[in-house]
């Protein structure tokens, strides 16, 4: 059974950096998706970043270019986000996702309806 855990979020001011981590466990994950969400207060879930876990190409929401990056470690099982710059709308609850492996060739997926699996996301606020 598929498990994704974060953890890293907290508290931090205007400028400062936080790196999410997400421990995954119950596959073998290296042709999986793996993909950043977040959700603020009364807002709709939104992708963030992006990548296929073996792969390189990464993909960001324009608000967060060049300040996040997404990455993987196979030793260790786990997703990471490093979030630099961060600003008070970057505020919002975290989420790691899964999507499994469909050898299309894609090199990332932003549509939150097609992840398979989720963690419990983990809180970031941002204060000014």
């Amino acid at each position: 059974q598929v498990q994704l855990v974060e953890s890293g979020g907290g508290l931090v001011q205007a400028g400062g950096s936080l790196r999410l981590s997400c421990a995954a466990s119950g596959r073998t994950f290296s042709n999986y998706y793996m993909g950043w969400f977040r959700q603020a207060p009364g807002k709709e879930r939104e992708f963030v970043a992006a990548m296929r876990w073996s792969g390189r190409t990464t993909y960001y929401t324009d608000s967060v270019k060049g300040r996040f990056t997404i990455s993987t470690d196979n030793a260790k099982n786990t997703v990471y986000l490093q979030m630099n710059s961060l600003k008070p709308e970057d505020t919002a609850v975290y989420y790691c996702a899964a999507k499994t492996p469909d050898y299309s060739g894609s090199y990332y997926y932003t549509d939150r309806s097609q992840y398979d699996y989720w963690g419990q996301g983990t809180q970031v606020t941002v204060s000014s």
